[in-house]
């Protein structure tokens, strides 16, 4: 059965505030079965979308949350910003705002990842080589460049607008990740705007935004944020590609978005960025049994777009490098994951947590999608999300960014479904999942305090009464879902997710002083007294203290090379891990050196997940 409807976002005036009047405007919508042109705003491009009918249960549903939706202040703040793009980027920036600043500028550097990335790109502009990269003085044949340049870019701007030592300012590599992150939630409303409507594209944004990886990853000066923007630029393209088949073409601009978003991801993440793009659109093409569809995307000339963005550089790097390149970077990559086997499935439980507080909804929003495989927005991002994931379900080590790029797309997908009057308390076990919703505060209220009591820290007390409002606000959010209204309940948690950052991150972590072990070792260096100090490490090595004390950082393997790199010269300093004292000392005993143990640093290093105590050795003359 075909007809036509309506547009789903007409303009919003006055008058539409009446709630009674849009409960009867979006019934309308979602009774109506069959396809219809859908204006693509950002570009002027009518696609033809197929319109997902309510089931009898659905219509029910909506009728016992009428009531609920009268009073909801939810529906108050959506009817007011879908009323434009304006408003409802501003919003979305709010939301960014308050999930990624707090304790962005006083976040040490914790993450492995973090501090060696960020370190490789210092050497970069320090050395001037931005084809050779280097960790110290192992070359990193394997890593792309993206995040380099893009860490590089960054520090240029800010010295050139007159900050000094930009380069060991570890806040300055985590701007691209904090703009990735912003850029991410934007372009998932972008491209959410082709699959639903506005309203619903503005849920799925925020639902990216309050998501607890994203966060995390903002504050980080990795390459899972910036990957992520790339990729929501890959889903939107392609989205308004698959419903546009059978069109003569697509709007310039959803090509240029397309095609960047894939150069760029390619020289973020390498061949990931081709298992995030290749695979779903390899996964419709089998369901259509044809690759035609994709003609609409100038997939020649796109190739030849990524052919020179991505080939120039490996055409250059293998000119600096020779066969040496090609091949490290081969065993590298094929060595990559090599590690501990961790079980399938563990990404599905992890993003309970991680994808909190959408992952419950989405969850909810499973029978959906079931029920409506067959429509063209569902399949599309039913194949955007499954065969992607099993695939790295099956890989044998996992980490919890790798299936982030994945989110938007369930985003979407549960804001769909919370809108039509699928998700709610009257469907089977829904009132018990919907328990989930608590669990990262629940979590959090009773983790922080015994985590700071076993890392010496105290119970934090004073930090945590953030952390408990936000737990109350997801309580609320459960007795919004409870009473059926679930679009309340949604938003109850983005503001809970918007609370819970600025307790953990800005009042929390600045107390946690005994995971700031490099900070205080490198502080340790002005007690020398001397204009060029030499320092070394025994035992402890983690990249955060190569950044905060530079690629000069002398690591012995030993107490015998420790002794003698003390005994090289004047005006040294040297920290050594209690693990390692004794051969130190033993060494000490054979040596004509004498250093003066000038103090014994004692925190927790969050990497290994142990207590570290470590004694700091001079020699001034």
């Amino acid at each position: 059965m075909t007809g036509s409807t309506a547009p789903d976002n007409p303009p919003v005036h006055a008058s539409t505030f009446d709630i009674p009047h849009r409960i009867a405007e979006i019934r309308r919508s979602l009774s109506s079965p069959g396809i219809r042109m859908d204006q693509d705003r950002w570009s002027g491009w009518s696609l033809p979308v197929r319109t997902l009918p309510l089931t009898r249960d659905e219509t029910n549903a909506f009728d016992r949350t009428d009531q609920a939706l009268r009073h909801s202040w939810a529906e108050k703040i959506l009817l007011f910003t879908e009323a434009s793009h304006l408003r409802a980027c501003t919003l979305l920036l709010v939301v960014c705002l308050a999930c990624f600043l707090p304790g962005f500028a006083g976040l040490q550097p914790l993450d492995r990842s973090e501090a060696q990335i960020a370190q490789v790109s210092r050497q970069m502009l320090e050395s001037g080589d931005f084809l050779v990269l280097r960790f110290q003085d192992e070359v990193q044949h394997a890593r792309p460049p993206g995040i380099h340049w893009l860490q590089g870019a960054s520090v240029l701007i800010v010295e050139a607008l007159g900050v000094v030592e930009a380069t060991g300012r570890i806040i300055i590599y985590r701007i691209p990740s904090l703009i990735g992150a912003v850029a991410a939630v934007l372009l998932t409303y972008w491209a959410a705007l082709v699959l639903a409507r506005r309203r619903e594209a503005l849920l799925a944004a925020a639902f990216v935004a309050s998501s607890i990886i994203l966060m995390i990853e903002a504050r980080l000066a990795t390459a899972s944020a910036p990957l992520l923007a790339c990729m929501v630029a890959v889903l939107g393209g392609a989205a308004r590609c698959w419903l546009a088949r059978g069109a003569h073409r697509l709007p310039g601009s959803a090509l240029l978005i397309f095609w960047s978003g894939l150069v760029l991801g390619l020289l973020i993440a390498g061949p990931v960025a081709l298992v995030f793009a290749v695979l779903p659109m390899l996964a419709l093409s089998i369901d259509q049994r044809s690759v035609r569809w994709l003609g609409l995307l100038r997939s020649w000339t796109g190739l030849a777009v990524v052919v020179l963005g991505v080939g120039a550089w490996i055409i250059a790097i293998s000119w600096r490098s020779g066969a040496e390149f090609l091949l490290a970077a081969a065993a590298e990559v094929s060595t990559a994951r090599a590690g501990l086997w961790v079980p399938p499935g563990a990404l599905l439980a992890l993003s309970l947590v991680t994808f909190w507080p959408a992952a419950i909804l989405s969850a909810l929003a499973v029978p959906f999608a079931w029920v409506n495989r067959r429509t063209d927005v569902v399949r599309f991002l039913i194949a955007f999300v499954v065969p992607t994931w099993i695939v790295f379900e099956i890989m044998p080590v996992k980490a919890a960014a790798d299936v982030m790029p994945l989110y938007p797309a369930l985003a979407i997908l549960a804001a769909i479904a919370l809108t039509r009057g699928f998700v709610g308390p009257h469907r089977r076990l829904a009132k018990i999942t919907s328990l989930l919703l608590l669990l990262v505060p629940a979590l959090l209220a009773l983790g922080i305090p015994l985590a700071g009591r076993y890392m010496g820290d105290g119970m934090l007390a004073r930090a945590m009464p953030l952390v408990f409002l936000a737990g109350l606000i997801s309580l609320l959010a459960w007795f919004y879902f409870l009473k059926g209204a679930v679009i309340a309940a949604a938003m109850t948690g983005v503001l809970s997710a918007m609370v819970l950052s600025l307790g953990v991150f800005g009042f929390v972590q600045p107390l946690l002083r005994s995971m700031q072990v490099s900070e205080s070792l490198a502080a340790t260096q002005t007690a020398l007294e001397c204009p060029e100090p030499m320092a070394g490490t025994l035992g402890y090595r983690e990249p955060s203290l190569v950044f905060l004390m530079g690629s000069g950082l002398a690591m012995p393997a030993d107490g015998v090379e420790a002794v003698a790199f003390l005994s090289a010269g004047e005006c040294r300093l040297l920290f050594v891990e209690r693990r390692h004292q004794h051969d130190f000392l033993r060494a000490l005993d054979r040596a004509s050196v004498e250093p003066a143990l000038l103090t014994r640093l004692r925190g927790f290093n969050a990497a290994e997940l142990r207590h570290v105590d470590i004694g700091v050795y001079i020699v001034r003359d």
